[in-house]
């Protein structure tokens, strides 16, 4: 597997993208605890911790600080997840079937904190994957799992890499269309991340729709 030095500015990038989800997770957590699970304050401190380990570890080259980057890295991912999707499931359900003394304004505003956190963090995820992004340190045992248009002009465009920009649009176009604008995903794993992705958007925009309409009625 290859090592890769993310850039300044990729970083930046990232760093700015995270800060957004990790604010909005902390959205959601101010407006009910209900629509968390566990110690969800613990929580997002954790994660804006784990977030600053990576700035601050991002540029140096030592072997045992590299490690600790990419597990911190992995570690952030995974936590930003869990959480995204465990208050998916929990604002599904009182959307449904309510229960909670939370008017529907502030169940919409968590739905679309929700909406847009999945589009941060499956971003994220493939950028690690395929290029490979925060951590570094590409795991993916294939060339590439995405196929862009800018690799199938590559006269046009040589020696042309994917940065972060372009997993973001990626997963912006793949939660609204429920399909890849420009970009093919060609194994098996970028299909089934793009699947997931786009359950959960479906989903949570169908909720988003169906509250807006009850609200404007």
């Amino acid at each position: 597997m290859s090592v890769y030095k993310i850039t300044n500015k990729e970083l930046w990038l990232a760093e700015c993208a995270l800060s957004v989800a990790i604010l909005l997770q902390s959205v959601v957590w101010i407006l009910n605890r209900s629509l968390t699970y566990g110690p969800h304050g613990l929580i997002v401190i954790t994660e804006i911790i784990l977030a600053v380990i990576i700035g601050l570890t991002a540029g140096i080259n030592h072997t045992q600080t590299r490690q600790l980057y990419r597990t911190t890295a992995f570690l952030l991912l995974g936590l930003i997840s869990a959480a995204n999707i465990g208050s998916f499931f929990l604002v599904a359900r009182l959307l449904i079937l309510g229960g909670v003394d939370l008017s529907g304004r502030e169940l919409l505003v968590a739905a679309l904190a929700i909406f847009i956190t999945n589009i941060i963090v499956f971003a994220l995820w493939y950028w690690e994957v395929d290029s490979p992004g925060l951590s570094g340190h590409k795991w993916s045992k294939h060339d590439k799992d995405f196929q862009f248009i800018q690799q199938d002009l590559a006269k046009d465009f040589p020696r042309w890499q994917p940065g972060f920009v372009d997993y973001l649009y990626l997963s912006l176009t793949n939660a609204i269309n429920f399909a890849p604008a420009d970009t093919r995903p060609i194994t098996h794993q970028a299909k089934c991340l793009m699947g997931i992705q786009a359950l959960v958007s479906v989903f949570t925009l169908a909720l988003i729709i169906a509250r807006s309409v009850s609200i404007l009625g």
